[in-house]
């Protein structure tokens, strides 16, 4: 059996009452499930003796601005034993900027949420040190929102001297 079926056969079977959405770009599988289920979903996905997806690349997010779940978190694992990519992505809404942490999950997911937090805002639930890493703590924005400023904000930052 394909990887892919593979995949898509043991979530339902694991998680029979999630709505999966499966969908194919230029031969790479991205998965789409309510956020509530991203530690659950991302601990199986590790664990498993077939599938084995125990490194996570990366995790960011998308901001869409006008929609209703204004933000979608996008986490990219690899499986060595099946050398194989995946995306998996949850949505979350503005009003509820947060999503659980898999930070105890995949190690190398830590610095990526807080890099995620600190571009874009979105809090990152059970992370074990979510705080900034580029911008200054007291710094009220988010750079990466599409309602930043392409120039930024004149004077929210002091320039370094010459």
């Amino acid at each position: 059996m394909e990887i892919k079926e593979l995949l898509q056969q043991k979530l339902k079977e694991q998680f029979p009452e999630t709505d999966f959405e499966f969908s194919e770009f230029r031969e790479e599988l991205t998965i789409k499930f309510p956020k509530e289920k991203v530690v659950e979903i991302s601990s199986f996905l590790k664990s498993d003796t077939e599938l084995e997806f125990i490194q996570c690349s990366d995790v960011t997010a998308i901001d869409w601005a006008k929609r209703k779940n204004r933000f979608t978190i996008v986490y990219n694992i690899y499986s060595f034993k099946n050398d194989f990519r995946l995306r998996l992505k949850a949505d979350v809404d503005e009003s509820d900027c947060s999503i659980d942490s898999v930070s105890l999950v995949w190690k190398a997911a830590n610095w990526q949420e807080r890099e995620t937090y600190d571009m874009y805002g979105i809090n990152f639930n059970g992370h074990p040190d979510l705080r900034r890493m580029y911008m200054p703590e007291d710094f009220e924005h988010y750079p990466l929102r599409k309602d930043f400023p392409l120039l930024g904000i004149p004077g929210s930052l002091p320039l370094p001297k010459k």
